[in-house]
């Protein structure tokens, strides 16, 4: 699955894919890093929430890069195989259907997890190198994107088992989109106070929890003060 995986220029494309993000991130930081230090009357304090915020920035943009990486990647590996015949002729040799899955599996699952090692330790080492600043929690931060990316990866492969490509697209799409939407319903109603409404983003976060693990990501990467008071979007 690796060799096709590199062979189709896939791990190319997302390698390329990632070093244009970092590029862009990288001028981007270092302009924020420069007025941040130019503003005298801004405290040291007041210093760390902007490079803290415009790291969770760059990571909430490689959760999405991530998700859709884990989506996408394994998206036809199953229904595509079994539409052109190639997994009928597999599965009649002596493997057993469980490898086959678990060797796709796999190989999906460190691509992505390849992918968020380079794309998110690049910001990671932006942040660190030019701001002098690392996210405190960093480690669980991340485990808790892979875990959100594991979980899609799943789905992907799972969904490719019964339904064709293009309808595992939609189905995977359609559950990111309710775990993306209920989780901004969940903790803006808890803002509001909207008792109702956050009962409503609870039930959609249960059902799809992957965006709940960003918000708990997202939470431990940041100073309790910054999620106390809610001084960004990323507080939940």
């Amino acid at each position: 699955t690796l060799r096709e995986a590199a062979r189709r220029r896939i791990l190319l494309a997302a390698l390329l894919g990632a070093l244009a993000f970092l590029l862009l991130y990288a001028i981007g930081f270092h302009f924020v890093a420069r007025e941040a230090v130019k503003s005298n009357p801004m405290s040291v304090i007041q210093q760390r929430l902007v490079l803290n915020f415009f790291t969770l920035a760059g990571l909430y943009a490689t959760n999405f890069l991530v998700v859709l990486s884990a989506v996408l990647l394994p998206l036809d590996t199953l229904s595509g195989d079994i539409a052109s015949g190639v997994m009928q002729t597999l599965a009649a040799r002596p493997v057993r259907r469980a490898e086959i899955l678990l060797g796709k599996w796999f190989a999906y699952w460190l691509v992505c997890a390849a992918y968020l090692v380079v794309v998110a330790g690049g910001v990671l080492a932006i942040a660190w190198l030019r701001g002098g600043f690392t996210p405190p929690n960093a480690v669980a931060g991340l485990s808790l994107m892979l875990l959100e990316a594991t979980c899609f990866v799943s789905l992907s492969i799972a969904g490719g088992a019964r339904l064709t490509t293009v309808t595992n697209g939609v189905v995977a799409f359609a559950l990111y989109g309710i775990a993306f939407i209920g989780g901004w319903i969940e903790q803006v109603a808890s803002f509001a106070n909207n008792h109702a409404a956050r009962n409503v983003g609870t039930v959609a976060s249960l059902l799809v929890p992957t965006e709940s693990m960003w918000t708990l990501a997202a939470n431990l990467m940041q100073p309790p003060i910054m999620a106390q008071l809610h001084l960004t979007p990323f507080s939940p």
